[in-house]
């Protein structure tokens, strides 16, 4: 069994409601000096098998088909 974490973030210049909204919120919570807050997604995947770079391609391909819309979104991909 491989297992993965694959971690969806919003690219750079792609406006972020929630991530402002996030940031709004710590602040009227009384936490000063938070500068900016940009939010994501994590996904923990499990892929049978031991072949490690043909899990990894397959989960790639995942998140080029499902789990990140790469018009907007960059996605980075961890083997464990």
């Amino acid at each position: 069994m491989i297992k993965a974490r694959v971690t969806v973030t919003l690219k750079n210049g792609v406006l972020d409601p929630q991530g402002k909204a996030i940031e709004g919120a710590l602040s009227a919570l009384d936490f000063s000096g938070v500068g900016s807050v940009r939010q994501g997604k994590v996904f923990d995947i499990e892929v049978e098998g031991s072949d490690r770079e043909a899990a990894e391609a397959d989960i790639k391909a995942m998140c080029e088909k499902l789990l990140a819309n790469t018009v907007i979104e960059n996605y980075q991909v961890e083997i464990g």
